[in-house]
């Protein structure tokens, strides 16, 4: 569609746009009312607003409850990097998740017994609605929310033993690999999906950003011998992340 079949909404965005990201419009800058873009580009009222909303979406703007919507500083992306287990030392679930030793990070988590979804099961290869253990982790890198992680592991091959809590017993807070070896299951294989989708207000306010604004999902399965032995979800803030792997040449 050539620009001036556009609709007017979207050239008013547009321009507004590129003044931001020119720095005409710098980070914390109040946005011009909705009475003015009415009056500087001449448009209806309908169009200053959804001409705002498109902003808001794509995450330039932000509202602030009682003063107006103010340019977002825009995040300098971190790198998140992921890589095969490596032997030797400990591995933390924060290790785990990020294998950059130069960063460090502290992590929060929590486990109960609830029935697989149709999904986990499809991703564990158990019956729906059979038991497994889930465990939610909040990790933090240098101190700010970086990841979620939610984590599934199937109790007929965890329960009633030493490691069937993740975060309790004689290898708590160890990575998967080194706590299924001390049940005499071997991790040979781990598969990792990467996704985005809108992400959830809950997960938004928890990690810091904005709710509706886009998720990377990172789906990783660990098998031992062919089985599933774990399946996670990891989630993390898509506008200030970077998902970096180290794959080993064969």
């Amino acid at each position: 569609m050539p620009f001036g079949e556009q609709p007017a909404y979207l050239r008013v965005a547009g321009d507004l746009r590129q003044k931001i990201v020119e720095g005409v419009l710098p980070p914390h800058t109040r946005l011009p009312s909705q009475a003015r873009i009415r009056e500087e580009y001449g448009v209806s009222d309908t169009v200053a607003l959804e001409a705002r909303k498109v902003l808001m979406a794509e995450g330039l703007v932000e509202g602030r409850s009682g003063s107006g919507t103010y340019v977002r500083e825009q995040p300098v992306p971190r790198r998140i990097a992921r890589a095969g287990y490596r032997s030797g030392g400990v591995c933390t679930p924060f290790r785990q998740e990020q294998t950059d030793d130069r960063v460090r990070g502290t992590w929060e988590s929590n486990s109960g017994q609830e029935a697989a979804s149709s999904s986990i099961a499809a991703r564990l290869r158990i019956p729906s609605g059979a038991k497994v253990m889930r465990t939610r982790y909040l990790f933090r890198a240098e101190g700010e929310p970086s990841m979620l992680s939610t984590s599934w592991e199937p109790l007929e091959v965890t329960g009633r033993t030493p490691v069937m809590l993740p975060e309790e017993g004689p290898l708590a807070g160890r990575g998967v690999v080194e706590r299924m070896a001390a049940i005499d299951l071997v991790v040979d294989n781990v598969v990792e999906e990467i996704g985005a989708r809108p992400g959830l207000a809950e997960e938004a306010m928890t990690l810091g950003g904005v709710p509706g604004h886009a998720v990377l999902v990172i789906s990783r399965t660990y098998y031992a011998g062919g089985r599933p032995v774990e399946t996670a979800d990891v989630i993390t803030l898509a506008d200030r992340h970077r998902v970096s792997y180290h794959l080993p040449v064969r």
